[in-house]
């Protein structure tokens, strides 16, 4: 078991999936990159951690979902005289809209919760290959549970949740698979319905660049009402 607190910072600014770099960059400028929470590097090198602010656009509108640690370090942002910034080739003043602040359980349950994860990079380079090399769909699906899988042990690990209990992933449909250009390198995206034995909070990012929007878990209504109980 593990509590965690995560906040979801809504803005009132709308952006498109493809500024979701520019904003981040544009925050990452406003608050400093000595706040290393906010990006992930150290001397100008990528630190191979999990991500604790990620950086998103949900309903049309920019945002920012923060764990743990990342609560804290918000601060840094809260506390600039003004949010103005450069979105590309547009100034922008940020808006507030709405903050979602949480105090979350993650636990190894025996029942199965039920998710969708959207624009999910589940595969690098290598393991495009192993993918594309496998025949038959059941296969196929089998090799992405082993992947989600992992991906949520990175998560735990990331957020120091040291999970004692096997974690248990059902890939039920896989989506829609569409290859996207991210950074200049193509890349397919999934959006896939699973189960898992863990609670997982909704607009987590998993996998491949969580904090740059993708791999957004939302959690099936039906499981909320459950958990709400």
């Amino acid at each position: 078991m593990k509590k965690v607190r995560t906040l979801l910072v809504h803005f009132e600014n709308q952006i498109s999936p493809q500024q979701i770099s520019s904003f981040r960059g544009a925050i990452i400028a406003r608050v400093g990159w000595e706040n290393r929470v906010f990006h992930n590097h150290e001397d100008d090198k990528l630190i191979y951690k999990y991500p604790l602010i990620q950086y998103k656009v949900i309903a049309k509108k920019a945002s920012l979902y923060c764990l743990g640690e990342g609560v804290d370090e918000i601060h840094h942002f809260f506390g600039l005289r003004n949010w103005d910034i450069q979105l590309q080739d547009k100034k922008v003043t940020l808006s507030i809209d709405r903050l979602d602040l949480n105090n979350v359980t993650l636990n190894i349950w025996d029942e199965y919760f039920h998710y969708t994860i959207y624009d999910w990079l589940a595969l690098n380079a290598d393991n495009y290959k192993k993918y594309q090399a496998i025949p038959g769909l059941a296969e196929k699906i089998q090799f992405l549970e082993r992947l989600l899988t992992g991906n949520i042990l990175s998560f735990a690990k990331g957020i120091g949740w040291h999970i004692e209990k096997p974690v248990k992933v059902q890939i039920k449909q896989i989506i829609r698979e569409k290859m996207i250009r991210y950074k200049g390198v193509p890349l397919m995206a999934f959006d896939v319905a699973f189960a898992a034995n863990v609670f997982l909070p909704n607009y987590l990012g998993l996998g491949k660049s969580a904090s740059h929007g993708f791999g957004v878990v939302k959690m099936k209504k039906n499981n909320e009402k459950m958990i709400n109980k």
